[in-house]
Order: C-alpha cells, then structure tokens, then sequence
C-alpha cells in the first residue's frame, strides 16, 4: 500500500466478507517486524495496536517511522492504531506525527463524559484523515496502568448504543460483552445475545477488545455477529518471553541481541499466524 492507512475501508470490507482485521500489540521494532512478517506471508491486512505505555517505552516518533518503513515496504494493508489512550493530547501528538487510527478510551467515565471526550477527539482526527474507535462499558483486567475490577466491568447497554455513535461520530464502537484484558483465570463467558442486539443496531464496524485466551470458535461466533477487529496482546507477549528466557537460560554467555531475540521472534511469529487464521484474514490483503 505504501503508507499507513486509516482503518476504515479494511474494517468495512471485513464486516462486509465477514471476517475480522486483527490488531496486535507491538511494543519496539522486534514486535512490530514479527506482525508484520506473518501478515505478509499469509496476505492479511494487519494492526499494528500501541497503547500509551508501549508509546512511553518506544517513543511515538520511532514506533511511528517503524511503521512507516513497513508499509513502504510491504504490499499489505497496515494501519498503526492508538489503542486505549485517554487523553487528548497525547492522541494529537501522534496525529501531529501522522498515526491515522486512534481509540479514546472514556469508558471509565459517565456515559455524557465518554460523549464529551470522544466527540472532541472525533472532531480533531477526522481533520487529520484519521479514524476514531471508541469504547462503551468496560472490560475486565489491566491494560498499561488501568486496572478493572471483575465487580466493576459494566457491559455495554445496547439501548446506549445508537446515541452514542449518533452524538460522537466515531468511526469503530468496543464493546463489552464479556471479554477482558490478560488470560483469563476461569472460561469467559461471552453475551453473544448482547452482541448480536448491538450488531442489529449500529452500521459502523464493532471491536472486540480482551481476545487473549478466547477460544478460536467464540472470536469466530464474535466476528459472525459483526466485530471486524480483533485485539490480541497477552498471547503474543507469552510465547516471546518464554522463548527468551529459556534461550537465555540454555546459553548463559550469550551476549548477541541479534541472536537472542531470534527464537522469542519466532514463537511469537507462530502465534501471530494462528491468530490471522482465527480472523480469517488470511488471503485477504
């Protein structure tokens, strides 16, 4: 494609053919070259997903230009995304940068404060060509620093739905229906009837947020009843960092960062390809 694109047309082709983008966590230039190389071989478009924490570690102007080279590169579809920020500042230093997909997250707040924010944010990106997802209720779990109570994770209310997207203009809407950030410590028990309530009342692209741990045929049944992006985090940093530590274990006197972030790239590579699979992507770059 040759630059990093908005979300918006790969999301409505996949709502439209019925499977989902995935969108996966990086968090340097190992990460984001492992994505990347998965979704190249099997032709799927891809998300580069960076939350604030990831943006503070790397620096938004290098994750950035790392993007970049990729979609200059590579003949697929590639959109880096802002995933879970809450201000508005730190979304337009990297729409000053050129980013053109962001999520505000104003779940925490009251619902006319998720309106408030999220309307302000939409009309600031949509001049810089960017899209806006945005979340109604919240998921389980921590993402970064934000930590959500089991007791406090609200579904999303379908009957909020429509006024919310009407009175916003955001271009993607996260629900929540049962899923969370991190693994999960007992089955997950997914609202499917929720899902498809909200599925029967928007026509803009629905994101499933907390896909770690899921099982391949729930995301599917998720992706079936409208969600078109799929965010993935947990599962990748796990086969990464079990690989390199047992590397690094095996071979004590390995100094060489080029040799021993080899295996951990290649079992979080493995990963990545299951999971463009489960989205059923694959082929559709």
């Amino acid at each position: 494609m040759g630059y990093v694109q908005n979300t918006m047309e790969m999301l409505k082709k996949a709502r439209k053919e019925g499977y989902a983008v995935p969108a996966f966590n990086i968090h340097n230039l190992e990460t984001i070259q492992v994505v990347i190389e998965a979704a190249v071989e099997l032709k799927s478009p891809v998300i580069l997903a960076a939350t604030p924490g990831t943006m503070a570690y790397s620096g938004r102007a290098y994750i950035q230009a790392i993007a970049e080279v990729a979609a200059k590169t590579h003949d697929i579809p590639i959109a880096l995304h802002l995933d879970h920020h809450e201000t508005v500042e730190t979304i337009v230093e990297s729409l000053e940068l050129g980013v053109k997909a962001v999520m505000i997250d104003g779940s925490h707040g009251t619902f006319e404060d998720n309106i408030e924010l999220s309307k302000k944010v939409v009309d600031i990106a949509h001049k810089y060509g960017a899209t806006v997802e945005a979340e109604l209720g919240k998921l389980v779990g921590q993402e970064d620093d934000m930590i959500v109570e089991a007791a406090d994770a609200a579904y999303t209310d379908p009957s909020t739905v429509q006024e919310f997207i009407e009175r916003t203009g955001i271009d993607s809407l996260a629900v929540a229906i049962g899923t969370g950030h991190g693994l999960y410590e007992t089955e997950p028990n997914l609202d499917f009837d929720r899902l498809e309530e909200i599925k029967n009342l928007v026509d803009i692209p629905i994101v499933l947020h907390g896909a770690s741990g899921i099982s391949k045929e729930d995301v599917r049944k998720c992706i079936s009843l409208g969600c078109a992006k799929v965010n993935i985090s947990t599962e990748l940093k796990i086969p990464f960092s079990d690989a390199l530590r047992t590397h690094l274990i095996e071979n004590p006197n390995e100094t060489d960062t080029r040799k021993y972030m080899k295996p951990a790239k290649d079992a979080m590579r493995n990963v990545v390809k299951e999971k463009i699979v489960m989205c059923m992507s694959d082929g559709k770059a």
